[in-house]
């Protein structure tokens, strides 16, 4: 069997991972307008829900890592499906009760669940093959991901038969637990995975990666740091690109609001199988990061300047200029790393937090001025980016 072809069943394994973190951010793009509606709550109430989620990337990725290095890559994926049940079980208590708090907890757990996936999935995924062809296997991964993105919704309604807009708490139930049961198969599924552990180079023997030899603290790495922060604030704005066009053209009082829900999923999509085509052949990884960047900052401000009628497809694709960032900074800021591979690793995993703190500050915003200026928000974020891509991703010490 050739290298390329041993990559395959690892990846379509990691894939059906993906696909399971990309229905789980689903959920939170849907319960965001889902709660403010049913429990009448502010905007930045609401948007608690991703906070809450995403705050767990900040708490649990350091202990994430001890969890790969203890009982290995495979079985923390599994571990990681595991506690995804949890949390979908306890959103059913929390919708009968109508209880908010509930809610925020059952969101945490299911942050913490994909905290430990994404620490395992991420840098598995990196170091599979080549690192400059890793945006390529990323991208793949991200198909994966930004395919489930808009299920949620679509599959609620068709469980409960109902238009999304009418359905209510009570009706929560049967949905939940067929996700739930289908989770837990996916647990015992990804236990018995042909899924071998794998190392960095450098990570065993430190004569193999010269610049990380003699390095004792991830701060001693620029280039992983200034990827940290990039990857913080990123995931922060994707989650805007991703999860708020419902709730904008809501508020905007346009037609058919949900009609827009499939285009940040398409729109990653798109951008996604470009990266698979072109990288690395046509184009390097550093090369499409500033693209994606150009794009985002253009995307942005059309958000902002032109009617909501305009401006809501914009949004919607916003998540296509999203769609290479990831992809791109990971390897960057891991590469060279050796034996901090997997601290390396959790540091950015750590920085997924950014999808706690970003929302939560759209949500604040557009309670103050309003849901499309609330948009301004991004301008500064993907700079920061646009930075990393020309010079930061560059710096040695």
């Amino acid at each position: 069997m050739s290298k390329s072809n041993s990559y395959i069943i690892p990846l379509c394994f990691i894939g059906m991972m993906f696909f399971t973190v990309g229905f789980a951010t689903g959920i939170n793009g849907y319960f965001v307008p889902f709660l403010e509606n049913n429990l009448h709550l502010t905007s930045a109430q609401s948007y608690l829900v991703i906070a809450a989620t995403f705050a767990a990337f900040l708490v649990f990725s350091f202990p994430a890592s001890s969890i790969i290095g203890k009982i290995g890559y495979r079985r923390t994926m599994s571990l990681s499906f595991f506690l995804f049940a949890v949390a979908f079980a306890l959103f059913i208590p929390a919708a009968r009760l109508e209880s908010f708090a509930l809610y925020l907890l059952a969101c945490f757990i299911s942050g913490t669940a994909n905290t430990v996936l994404q620490a395992a999935i991420n840098p598995y995924v990196t170091i599979l093959g080549p690192i400059d062809s890793a945006a390529r296997r990323i991208s793949i991964m991200g198909i994966c991901n930004s395919l489930a993105l808009s299920l949620p919704s679509v599959f609620i309604a068709a469980v409960t038969r109902k238009p999304i807009e009418a359905v209510g708490l009570q009706d929560l139930d049967k949905p939940l637990i067929i996700i739930i049961c289908v989770i837990v198969i996916l647990g015992i599924i990804t236990l018995f995975a042909p899924l071998e552990e794998i190392k960095a180079q450098g990570e065993e023997n430190e004569e193999d990666c010269p610049y990380a030899a003699g390095k004792t603290s991830l701060w001693q790495f620029p280039h992983l740091v200034l990827g940290a922060l990039a990857l913080f604030v990123y995931v922060g704005v994707e989650n805007l690109a991703l999860l708020t066009v419902l709730d904008y053209a809501q508020g905007m009082g346009l037609p058919n609001p949900e009609s827009y829900t499939v285009w940040p999923g398409i729109g990653m999509a798109a951008g996604y199988i470009i990266g698979i085509i072109c990288i690395p052949k046509v184009i390097s990884q550093v090369k499409a990061l500033r693209i994606c960047t150009w794009l985002a900052v253009i995307d942005s401000l059309l958000i902002v300047l032109t009617p909501p009628q305009v401006s809501v497809w914009c949004v919607a694709l916003l998540s296509f200029a999203c769609s290479l960032m990831y992809p791109a900074i990971w390897p960057l800021a891991i590469v060279d790393l050796g034996k901090f591979t997997k601290k390396g690793s959790s540091l950015l995993v750590a920085s997924i937090g950014g999808g706690a703190l970003i929302p939560l500050l759209f949500g604040a915003m557009k309670d103050w001025v309003g849901g499309q200026n609330a948009y301004w928000i991004c301008l500064p974020f993907y700079l920061l980016i646009m930075y990393y891509a020309y010079w930061g991703y560059k710096i040695r010490k």
